[in-house]
């Protein structure tokens, strides 16, 4: 039972996750009318859970291995004692993160679970005076070129993309379901980018002696993120595709493919990263591409305020639980 409710975190962080990060994948889709909400949420479920069994691997044993505190979590056990301790932590990490990310959510303000995910850690961190700074250092340089990647690479499929139809000019009839068939492949492969990558958010705490190994993390996170973009996901859904700048199928069609492919590549090299940073900066690569007057500037400005308070709630709300949780009452 008790191992019952400190796996609880990790399902409540991935559900949390899935209903935040997963409307990056098919957000602009669906806001544009060319993918139904219903059809969207089941096909990102179904590849969220593809992706991160055949190769999520990668980032949960980045995020395992090399940002856990070396006492905190990373030490292997000597006794059962100390395993019920790395438990316990894994459950602080996951259930701070997961409150962080659910409060952004009601905001509907798309967040990086990564930012909550490291940010609880650090907490812990700080408190034990014991931080793998060099850890660190790789995923905090990946989260700032995450939303330049997605931009530049939105602009890069852009006048790509508008060529290759320039010079096909096909009729209306041709040219509405080609662009919703490329929507929902292109969404599809989006899903399958956030479980290869973001599964490690969600379960990476729990690979260790005596908890789960990488494959068992990968079903588990996979699972749980599933549940949150069937059940709770159209609200940031909607600020994803709307509330930034307004998108046509085309340029929706653009920023899904941007999204997907800069998340991917960071699939490969192993560090988890905000699918919301890469979504963002690609709509607002079309932005720039359109003109500054096309983007909601209150609104932009709003998710980069989540996104610079996220880690350090996150941080907070970690930092609480791990000072609670070690209380001593003397009698």
């Amino acid at each position: 039972m008790i191992n019952f409710f400190q796996y609880l975190g990790g399902m409540f962080l991935g559900w949390s996750l899935g209903t935040n990060d997963s409307a990056n994948v098919f957000g602009t889709a669906v806001s544009s009318k060319m993918v139904s909400y219903r059809v969207a949420i089941w096909l990102t479920a179904l590849f969220v859970i593809f992706g991160a069994v055949t190769q999520g691997s990668a980032g949960i044993k980045t995020l395992s291995e090399g940002l856990k505190t070396t006492h905190s979590i990373s030490n292997t056990p000597s006794s059962p004692e100390d395993n019920s301790a790395l438990l316990k932590i894994a459950m602080i990490v996951s259930f701070s993160a997961a409150f962080t990310v659910t409060i952004m959510t009601i905001l509907k303000i798309p967040v990086s679970t990564s930012q909550a995910v490291v940010g609880s850690i650090i907490g812990i961190g700080l408190i034990q005076n014991n931080v793998n700074i060099n850890g660190l250092g790789k995923v905090v340089v990946c989260w700032i070129g995450t939303p330049i990647g997605g931009a530049v690479l939105s602009i890069l499929f852009y006048w790509i993309f508008k060529l290759i139809f320039r010079l096909w000019k096909p009729s209306t009839f041709v040219y509405d379901p080609t662009i919703r068939i490329m929507l929902i492949v292109c969404g599809c492969y989006g899903a399958y980018a956030l479980g290869a990558n973001n599964v490690a958010n969600v379960s990476a705490v729990f690979v260790g002696p005596g908890m789960l190994n990488v494959s068992q993390a990968a079903l588990f996170g996979s699972i749980s993120i599933a549940a949150g973009a069937v059940t709770y996901s159209k609200a940031v859904m909607m600020t994803v595709g709307k509330g930034i700048v307004q998108l046509d199928s085309f340029t929706a069609f653009v920023c899904v493919l941007a999204h997907a492919v800069t998340v991917h590549i960071y699939a490969i090299i192993g560090v988890p990263v905000s699918t919301s940073q890469a979504i963002v900066g690609a709509v607002l690569g079309i932005g720039l591409l359109k003109g500054a007057q096309t983007i909601n500037f209150r609104t932009l400005r709003n998710v980069f305020a989540g996104w610079t308070a996220t880690p350090f709630i996150a941080g907070i709300f970690s930092a609480t639980g791990y000072f609670i949780s070690h209380l001593e009452y003397i009698t």
